[in-house]
């Protein structure tokens, strides 16, 4: 999962801004330091507290690299995680209910596939694609 961001020569250094996140911006002194700050920035930003209502929107795939646009990688538990609950919230379910349809004991199994802590086995990936059709594994790891 990449999003893109548009960086700016400053006149000490380099600032990036996320054309998909409002508000999701960094800077450096170099553009080696600025590589890393936007995967910093970009990581914490998809990494909602788990009682937000907010849901940042998905990458912009119509957007190329160019000069000044670089595509950043959303590191993969954090976008495994992150497609799970966009996944449930745009279905309109509760954490509860897709714990149920998941047939799951506890909500707390469920709780943690919305953690970057998850590593999911293929049981549970295949059951995540039986109540999330759209859900992709390859789109969290691309």
């Amino acid at each position: 999962m990449k999003y893109h961001f548009k960086i700016q020569k400053e006149k000490d250094g380099y600032s990036a801004q996320c054309i998909e996140l409002k508000g999701c911006i960094t800077q450096a002194d170099t553009m080696k330091e600025l590589e890393f700050n936007m995967q910093e920035a970009l990581n914490l930003y998809i990494e909602e507290p788990e009682n937000s209502k907010d849901l940042a929107p998905l990458p912009d795939e119509s957007i190329r690299p160019s000069k000044n646009v670089i595509a950043v990688s959303v590191d993969p538990l954090i976008a495994f995680s992150f497609l799970v609950r966009y996944s449930r919230i745009k279905k309109g379910l509760t954490q509860h209910e897709a714990a149920k349809k998941m047939g799951f004991d506890t909500i707390y199994s469920y709780q943690r596939l919305e953690t970057k802590k998850c590593n999911p086995s293929l049981k549970i990936i295949s059951k995540i694609q039986k109540i999330f059709p759209d859900f992709s594994v390859d789109y969290a790891i691309k």
